[in-house]
């Protein structure tokens, strides 16, 4: 057994408000936990309008399945994300 954790920071420019930046990231959260099997919860900078910080989590059999979908989690997040990713730092355990 596998545990993947994968940390984005995020960069939200167009967020002026608490409001905004929680629309945004509720959006994202939405969309990947459809679309993946997955954990995922804001670790950070929760009082700061323009930053985030999401903690992704997932557990498999291997290792290579999980990487290939932390890749797609990181695309939709740079695809979708009005802003920028300003780091993906991943780990694993077991």
């Amino acid at each position: 057994m596998t545990v993947g954790l994968l940390t984005l920071e995020l960069f939200l420019p167009a967020s002026v408000s608490l409001k905004d930046k929680r629309k945004v990231l509720s959006s994202l959260q939405a969309r990947l936990r459809g679309r993946h099997n997955l954990a995922i919860a804001e670790v950070g900078n929760q009082d700061l309008w323009q930053r985030a910080s999401l903690a992704v989590v997932s557990v498999g059999a291997h290792r290579d399945p999980i990487e290939r979908m932390f890749d797609d989690v990181l695309a939709e997040a740079e695809r979708t994300v009005p802003g920028q990713v300003l780091s993906a730092d991943r780990e694993f355990f077991g």
